[in-house]
Protein backbone atom coordinates (compact mmCIF):
# COMPACT_ATOMS: atom_id res chain seq x y z
CA UNK A 1 0.00 0.00 0.00
CA UNK A 2 1.27 3.67 -0.95
CA UNK A 3 1.39 6.39 1.66
CA UNK A 4 -0.43 8.35 -0.59
CA UNK A 5 -2.72 6.23 -2.23
CA UNK A 6 -3.99 2.45 -2.35
CA UNK A 7 -3.87 -0.71 -4.69
CA UNK A 8 -6.86 -2.24 -7.03
CA UNK A 9 -6.70 -5.07 -9.58
CA UNK A 10 -7.96 -2.86 -11.95
CA UNK A 11 -9.02 0.77 -12.91
CA UNK A 12 -11.54 1.60 -15.65
CA UNK A 13 -11.20 5.39 -16.45
CA UNK A 14 -14.89 6.50 -17.21
CA UNK A 15 -18.36 5.14 -16.14
CA UNK A 16 -20.20 5.49 -19.77
CA UNK A 17 -21.63 2.52 -20.86
CA UNK A 18 -18.18 1.08 -21.84
CA UNK A 19 -16.99 1.55 -18.92
CA UNK A 20 -19.97 0.26 -16.88
CA UNK A 21 -19.96 -2.63 -18.84
CA UNK A 22 -16.07 -3.29 -19.08
CA UNK A 23 -16.00 -2.95 -15.57
CA UNK A 24 -18.83 -5.19 -15.00
CA UNK A 25 -17.30 -8.28 -16.86
CA UNK A 26 -13.80 -7.93 -14.66
CA UNK A 27 -15.09 -8.10 -11.98
CA UNK A 28 -17.48 -10.57 -12.75
CA UNK A 29 -14.31 -12.43 -13.17
CA UNK A 30 -13.17 -12.10 -9.86
CA UNK A 31 -11.02 -9.04 -10.35
CA UNK A 32 -11.18 -5.72 -7.91
CA UNK A 33 -12.45 -2.77 -9.98
CA UNK A 34 -12.48 1.07 -8.97
CA UNK A 35 -13.61 2.66 -11.84
CA UNK A 36 -13.23 6.24 -11.66
CA UNK A 37 -15.15 8.83 -12.89
CA UNK A 38 -14.56 12.92 -13.98
CA UNK A 39 -18.38 14.01 -13.55
CA UNK A 40 -20.84 13.93 -10.64
CA UNK A 41 -22.94 11.15 -12.19
CA UNK A 42 -22.80 7.80 -14.42
CA UNK A 43 -23.43 8.09 -18.33
CA UNK A 44 -23.15 11.88 -18.69
CA UNK A 45 -22.17 12.34 -22.48
CA UNK A 46 -21.91 10.17 -25.23
CA UNK A 47 -23.68 7.11 -23.31
CA UNK A 48 -26.96 8.89 -22.51
CA UNK A 49 -27.49 11.18 -25.56
CA UNK A 50 -28.23 9.35 -28.46
CA UNK A 51 -31.41 7.24 -30.44
CA UNK A 52 -31.62 4.54 -27.36
CA UNK A 53 -31.34 2.16 -30.53
CA UNK A 54 -30.78 -1.66 -30.50
CA UNK A 55 -29.20 -1.67 -33.76
CA UNK A 56 -28.98 -4.88 -35.93
CA UNK A 57 -25.35 -4.21 -37.07
CA UNK A 58 -26.68 -3.25 -40.80
CA UNK A 59 -23.97 -0.16 -42.05
CA UNK A 60 -20.65 -1.56 -41.07
CA UNK A 61 -17.57 -2.67 -43.19
CA UNK A 62 -17.07 -6.07 -43.58
CA UNK A 63 -14.92 -7.70 -41.32
CA UNK A 64 -14.62 -4.58 -38.47
CA UNK A 65 -14.80 -4.24 -34.95
CA UNK A 66 -18.07 -2.17 -35.16
CA UNK A 67 -19.51 -5.22 -37.09
CA UNK A 68 -18.62 -8.02 -35.38
CA UNK A 69 -19.01 -6.14 -32.12
CA UNK A 70 -22.39 -4.69 -33.38
CA UNK A 71 -24.05 -8.14 -33.83
CA UNK A 72 -22.39 -10.34 -30.89
CA UNK A 73 -23.30 -7.15 -28.82
CA UNK A 74 -26.75 -6.97 -30.15
CA UNK A 75 -27.75 -10.57 -28.92
CA UNK A 76 -25.77 -10.11 -25.68
CA UNK A 77 -27.85 -7.04 -25.14
CA UNK A 78 -31.43 -8.35 -25.74
CA UNK A 79 -30.66 -11.24 -23.36
CA UNK A 80 -29.31 -8.96 -20.93
CA UNK A 81 -32.20 -6.79 -20.84
CA UNK A 82 -34.70 -9.46 -20.47
CA UNK A 83 -33.06 -11.00 -17.65
CA UNK A 84 -32.81 -8.03 -15.79
CA UNK A 85 -36.38 -6.62 -16.54
CA UNK A 86 -35.63 -4.03 -18.57
CA UNK A 87 -37.86 -2.42 -20.92
CA UNK A 88 -36.89 -2.96 -24.87
CA UNK A 89 -39.52 -2.31 -27.60
CA UNK A 90 -38.94 -5.04 -30.92
CA UNK A 91 -40.39 -2.74 -32.64
CA UNK A 92 -37.73 -3.29 -35.89
CA UNK A 93 -36.81 -0.43 -38.77
CA UNK A 94 -37.15 -0.15 -42.37
CA UNK A 95 -34.07 1.49 -44.40
CA UNK A 96 -36.29 3.33 -47.00
CA UNK A 97 -34.67 4.17 -50.47
CA UNK A 98 -36.52 7.37 -51.89
CA UNK A 99 -34.36 7.31 -55.40
CA UNK A 100 -33.82 4.48 -57.74
CA UNK A 101 -29.98 5.21 -57.28
CA UNK A 102 -30.69 4.46 -53.71
CA UNK A 103 -32.68 1.70 -54.21
CA UNK A 104 -30.07 -0.58 -55.90
CA UNK A 105 -27.76 0.32 -52.86
CA UNK A 106 -29.85 -1.29 -50.69
CA UNK A 107 -29.30 -4.92 -52.36
CA UNK A 108 -25.48 -4.01 -51.43
CA UNK A 109 -26.20 -2.86 -47.97
CA UNK A 110 -27.96 -6.24 -47.25
CA UNK A 111 -25.41 -8.68 -48.76
CA UNK A 112 -22.74 -6.65 -46.57
CA UNK A 113 -24.90 -7.14 -43.44
CA UNK A 114 -25.59 -10.85 -44.12
CA UNK A 115 -21.75 -11.35 -44.37
CA UNK A 116 -21.41 -10.11 -41.17
CA UNK A 117 -23.47 -11.75 -39.69
CA UNK A 118 -27.08 -10.15 -39.45
CA UNK A 119 -30.22 -12.04 -39.17
CA UNK A 120 -34.07 -11.82 -40.78
CA UNK A 121 -33.39 -9.11 -42.98
CA UNK A 122 -36.21 -8.74 -46.06
CA UNK A 123 -35.78 -6.44 -49.38
CA UNK A 124 -39.24 -5.17 -49.45
CA UNK A 125 -40.62 -3.20 -52.52
CA UNK A 126 -42.24 0.67 -51.73
CA UNK A 127 -45.65 -0.47 -51.91
CA UNK A 128 -44.78 -3.35 -49.46
CA UNK A 129 -43.52 -0.68 -47.19
CA UNK A 130 -46.65 1.95 -47.55
CA UNK A 131 -48.59 -1.11 -46.47
CA UNK A 132 -46.51 -1.20 -43.24
CA UNK A 133 -45.64 2.36 -42.65
CA UNK A 134 -48.76 4.37 -44.72
CA UNK A 135 -47.80 7.56 -44.08
CA UNK A 136 -44.32 6.51 -46.57
CA UNK A 137 -43.86 8.56 -49.17
CA UNK A 138 -45.03 7.61 -52.66
CA UNK A 139 -40.92 8.49 -53.66
CA UNK A 140 -39.91 5.25 -51.41
CA UNK A 141 -38.92 3.11 -54.28
CA UNK A 142 -37.69 -0.15 -51.77
CA UNK A 143 -36.61 -0.38 -48.48
CA UNK A 144 -34.52 -2.90 -46.06
CA UNK A 145 -36.54 -3.98 -43.38
CA UNK A 146 -34.78 -5.27 -40.54
CA UNK A 147 -36.93 -6.81 -37.53
CA UNK A 148 -34.45 -7.44 -34.54
CA UNK A 149 -33.59 -3.88 -34.64
CA UNK A 150 -35.48 -2.24 -31.68
CA UNK A 151 -35.22 0.50 -29.15
CA UNK A 152 -34.61 0.23 -25.07
CA UNK A 153 -34.51 2.11 -21.74
CA UNK A 154 -30.94 2.53 -22.07
CA UNK A 155 -30.81 4.35 -18.79
CA UNK A 156 -32.52 1.41 -16.87
CA UNK A 157 -29.57 -0.08 -18.66
CA UNK A 158 -26.99 1.38 -17.37
CA UNK A 159 -27.98 1.68 -13.55
CA UNK A 160 -28.66 -2.81 -14.16
CA UNK A 161 -24.71 -2.36 -15.00
CA UNK A 162 -23.82 -0.48 -11.82
CA UNK A 163 -25.76 -2.46 -9.83
CA UNK A 164 -24.21 -6.01 -11.31
CA UNK A 165 -20.33 -4.27 -10.95
CA UNK A 166 -21.22 -3.31 -7.29
CA UNK A 167 -22.84 -6.60 -6.53
CA UNK A 168 -19.33 -8.13 -7.79
CA UNK A 169 -17.26 -5.80 -5.27
CA UNK A 170 -16.73 -3.32 -7.78
CA UNK A 171 -16.76 0.22 -7.52
CA UNK A 172 -17.92 3.57 -8.93
CA UNK A 173 -16.22 6.55 -7.76
CA UNK A 174 -17.79 9.91 -9.27
CA UNK A 175 -16.29 13.29 -9.68
CA UNK A 176 -12.74 11.99 -9.71
CA UNK A 177 -10.69 12.69 -12.90
CA UNK A 178 -7.42 11.62 -13.91
CA UNK A 179 -4.95 14.19 -13.95
CA UNK A 180 -1.77 12.11 -14.83
CA UNK A 181 -0.55 8.54 -14.89
CA UNK A 182 2.80 6.46 -15.24
CA UNK A 183 4.37 3.24 -14.66
CA UNK A 184 5.22 1.72 -11.44
CA UNK A 185 7.28 -1.24 -10.99
CA UNK A 186 5.00 -3.79 -13.34
CA UNK A 187 2.05 -2.02 -12.34
CA UNK A 188 0.52 1.75 -13.53
CA UNK A 189 0.17 4.95 -11.12
CA UNK A 190 -2.60 7.64 -11.74
CA UNK A 191 -2.79 10.50 -10.05
CA UNK A 192 -6.90 11.66 -9.08
CA UNK A 193 -8.02 15.25 -9.45
CA UNK A 194 -11.40 16.69 -7.46
CA UNK A 195 -11.80 17.44 -3.52
CA UNK A 196 -9.89 14.86 -2.68
CA UNK A 197 -6.58 14.08 -4.71
CA UNK A 198 -5.07 10.82 -4.72
CA UNK A 199 -2.83 8.22 -6.31
CA UNK A 200 -4.32 4.55 -7.06
CA UNK A 201 -2.09 2.16 -8.70
CA UNK A 202 -3.48 -1.37 -10.51
CA UNK A 203 -2.08 -4.01 -12.75
CA UNK A 204 -4.30 -2.56 -15.42
CA UNK A 205 -6.18 0.43 -16.63
CA UNK A 206 -9.04 0.13 -19.24
CA UNK A 207 -9.32 3.69 -20.99
CA UNK A 208 -12.75 4.14 -21.80
CA UNK A 209 -12.99 8.30 -21.04
CA UNK A 210 -15.09 8.43 -24.48
CA UNK A 211 -14.84 12.16 -25.70
CA UNK A 212 -11.31 12.26 -23.24
CA UNK A 213 -9.87 8.80 -24.36
CA UNK A 214 -7.01 10.32 -26.44
CA UNK A 215 -6.32 13.09 -23.69
CA UNK A 216 -6.06 10.85 -21.08
CA UNK A 217 -4.21 8.15 -23.04
CA UNK A 218 -1.89 10.97 -23.19
CA UNK A 219 -1.46 11.99 -19.74
CA UNK A 220 -0.50 8.43 -19.10
CA UNK A 221 3.32 7.90 -19.58
CA UNK A 222 4.45 4.75 -21.97
CA UNK A 223 5.55 4.39 -25.72
CA UNK A 224 1.34 4.11 -26.79
CA UNK A 225 1.38 7.62 -26.67
CA UNK A 226 3.61 7.99 -30.23
CA UNK A 227 0.55 6.24 -31.60
CA UNK A 228 -2.34 8.42 -30.64
CA UNK A 229 -4.92 9.31 -32.78
CA UNK A 230 -6.17 12.90 -33.25
CA UNK A 231 -9.92 12.69 -32.28
CA UNK A 232 -12.53 14.52 -34.34
CA UNK A 233 -16.35 15.64 -33.01
CA UNK A 234 -19.34 15.71 -34.52
CA UNK A 235 -22.28 17.24 -32.57
CA UNK A 236 -25.78 15.56 -33.57
CA UNK A 237 -28.94 17.11 -32.46
CA UNK A 238 -32.11 15.90 -32.06
CA UNK A 239 -36.22 17.14 -32.01
CA UNK A 240 -39.19 15.60 -31.11
CA UNK A 241 -42.44 15.56 -32.89
CA UNK A 242 -45.21 17.03 -31.27
CA UNK A 243 -48.60 15.16 -31.61
CA UNK A 244 -49.09 11.58 -32.36
CA UNK A 245 -46.54 9.96 -34.82
CA UNK A 246 -47.89 7.48 -37.66
CA UNK A 247 -45.52 4.97 -37.62
CA UNK A 248 -44.97 1.99 -35.65
CA UNK A 249 -41.57 0.80 -36.66
CA UNK A 250 -38.12 3.13 -36.85
CA UNK A 251 -37.51 4.49 -40.24
CA UNK A 252 -34.33 5.33 -41.60
CA UNK A 253 -33.22 6.83 -44.48
CA UNK A 254 -29.83 5.88 -46.67
CA UNK A 255 -26.90 6.49 -44.42
CA UNK A 256 -24.21 9.09 -44.70
CA UNK A 257 -20.65 8.89 -43.95
CA UNK A 258 -21.12 10.96 -40.90
CA UNK A 259 -23.87 9.51 -39.52
CA UNK A 260 -26.94 7.16 -40.15
CA UNK A 261 -29.16 10.39 -41.44
CA UNK A 262 -32.13 12.02 -39.96
CA UNK A 263 -34.19 8.81 -38.79
CA UNK A 264 -37.77 8.62 -36.88
CA UNK A 265 -37.90 6.68 -33.80
CA UNK A 266 -40.64 6.18 -31.31
CA UNK A 267 -39.37 6.36 -27.98
CA UNK A 268 -41.24 3.96 -25.26
CA UNK A 269 -43.54 7.06 -24.13
CA UNK A 270 -45.05 6.37 -27.96
CA UNK A 271 -43.22 10.58 -28.72
CA UNK A 272 -41.50 10.18 -32.08
CA UNK A 273 -37.95 11.37 -32.02
CA UNK A 274 -36.01 12.91 -35.12
CA UNK A 275 -32.17 12.99 -35.30
CA UNK A 276 -29.55 13.33 -35.01
CA UNK A 277 -27.82 15.45 -37.60
CA UNK A 278 -24.49 15.88 -38.48
CA UNK A 279 -22.35 19.30 -37.49
CA UNK A 280 -18.50 18.58 -37.41
CA UNK A 281 -17.14 21.00 -34.78
CA UNK A 282 -13.91 22.41 -35.93
CA UNK A 283 -10.77 21.09 -35.99
CA UNK A 284 -9.11 21.30 -32.54
CA UNK A 285 -12.26 21.43 -30.59
CA UNK A 286 -12.78 19.55 -27.07
CA UNK A 287 -14.92 19.11 -24.65
CA UNK A 288 -16.91 20.36 -22.63
CA UNK A 289 -19.64 20.70 -25.15
CA UNK A 290 -22.21 22.94 -25.99
CA UNK A 291 -25.23 20.63 -25.71
CA UNK A 292 -28.36 23.32 -26.74
CA UNK A 293 -30.18 22.44 -29.49
CA UNK A 294 -30.03 25.23 -32.11
CA UNK A 295 -34.45 25.62 -33.44
CA UNK A 296 -32.90 26.88 -36.72
CA UNK A 297 -31.39 23.78 -37.77
CA UNK A 298 -35.53 22.17 -37.56
CA UNK A 299 -35.30 23.63 -41.27
CA UNK A 300 -32.77 21.04 -42.41
CA UNK A 301 -35.15 18.74 -40.50
CA UNK A 302 -38.06 19.22 -42.35
CA UNK A 303 -36.55 19.23 -45.46
CA UNK A 304 -34.90 15.94 -45.46
CA UNK A 305 -37.71 14.05 -43.33
CA UNK A 306 -40.29 14.90 -46.05
CA UNK A 307 -38.42 12.78 -48.29
CA UNK A 308 -39.55 10.18 -46.86
CA UNK A 309 -42.72 11.64 -44.71
CA UNK A 310 -44.38 13.93 -46.60
CA UNK A 311 -46.88 14.42 -44.03
CA UNK A 312 -44.77 16.04 -41.33
CA UNK A 313 -46.75 19.17 -40.27
CA UNK A 314 -45.42 22.83 -40.21
CA UNK A 315 -44.05 23.45 -36.71
CA UNK A 316 -44.72 20.00 -35.58
CA UNK A 317 -40.41 19.69 -35.16
CA UNK A 318 -39.35 20.97 -31.17
CA UNK A 319 -36.20 21.07 -29.72
CA UNK A 320 -34.92 18.53 -27.70
CA UNK A 321 -31.36 17.58 -26.64
CA UNK A 322 -27.73 16.92 -28.73
CA UNK A 323 -24.98 14.64 -28.07
CA UNK A 324 -21.46 14.33 -29.47
CA UNK A 325 -19.68 11.78 -31.69
CA UNK A 326 -16.16 10.92 -31.62
CA UNK A 327 -14.78 10.34 -34.55
CA UNK A 328 -10.68 8.78 -35.82
CA UNK A 329 -12.08 10.23 -39.28
CA UNK A 330 -12.09 13.48 -41.12
CA UNK A 331 -15.41 15.12 -42.55
CA UNK A 332 -15.90 13.87 -45.63
CA UNK A 333 -13.36 10.35 -45.08
CA UNK A 334 -15.99 7.44 -44.91
CA UNK A 335 -16.52 6.42 -41.53
CA UNK A 336 -14.14 4.66 -38.97
CA UNK A 337 -13.79 1.91 -36.78
CA UNK A 338 -13.53 1.50 -33.35
CA UNK A 339 -9.87 1.00 -31.82
CA UNK A 340 -9.21 -1.36 -28.63
CA UNK A 341 -5.16 -1.10 -28.46
CA UNK A 342 -3.86 -3.33 -25.61
CA UNK A 343 -0.21 -3.79 -24.74
CA UNK A 344 0.53 -5.43 -28.07
CA UNK A 345 -0.12 -3.24 -30.24
CA UNK A 346 1.30 -0.11 -28.15
CA UNK A 347 4.00 -1.47 -26.35
CA UNK A 348 2.43 -0.16 -22.70
CA UNK A 349 1.82 -2.87 -20.18
CA UNK A 350 -1.22 -3.13 -18.56
CA UNK A 351 -3.25 -0.43 -20.46
CA UNK A 352 -5.90 -0.81 -22.73
CA UNK A 353 -7.15 2.15 -24.65
CA UNK A 354 -10.73 2.41 -26.19
CA UNK A 355 -10.79 5.18 -28.61
CA UNK A 356 -13.15 6.42 -31.35
CA UNK A 357 -16.07 4.16 -29.83
CA UNK A 358 -19.02 5.53 -31.29
CA UNK A 359 -22.21 4.38 -32.36
CA UNK A 360 -22.93 1.57 -32.30
CA UNK A 361 -21.27 2.04 -29.11
CA UNK A 362 -23.97 1.16 -27.01
CA UNK A 363 -25.82 -1.93 -28.77
CA UNK A 364 -21.93 -3.07 -28.79
CA UNK A 365 -21.00 -2.93 -25.42
CA UNK A 366 -21.38 -6.45 -23.82
CA UNK A 367 -19.42 -7.76 -26.58
CA UNK A 368 -16.38 -4.86 -25.91
CA UNK A 369 -16.63 -5.43 -22.29
CA UNK A 370 -16.20 -9.37 -22.86
CA UNK A 371 -13.24 -8.38 -25.42
CA UNK A 372 -11.57 -6.33 -22.64
CA UNK A 373 -11.82 -8.60 -19.90
CA UNK A 374 -10.51 -11.44 -22.29
CA UNK A 375 -7.39 -8.70 -22.97
CA UNK A 376 -7.09 -8.15 -19.31
CA UNK A 377 -6.97 -12.09 -18.55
Amino acid sequence: MRESGFETDIIVIGAGVIGLACARALALKGFEVIVLEAESLIAAHTSSRNSEVIHAGLYYAEGSLKAKYCVAGRRALVDYLDAHGVTRNPCGKLVVATSGEEAEALAGLKARAERNGVEELRLITGAEARDMEPALSSDVHAALQSPVSGIFDSHAYFLALEGDLEAAGGHVILASPVESGAPDGERLCLKIGGETPSEITARWVVNAAGHRAVDIAGRIEGPHRAGLPVLRFVKGSYFTVSGKTPFSRLIYPMPTSASLGLHLTIDLGGRGKLGPDAEWLPPGASPPFDYRVDPARAEQFYASVRQYWPGLPDGALMPDYAGVRPKLVNEGEPSGDFRIDGPGDHGTPGLINLLGIESPGLTSSLAIADHVAAMAG
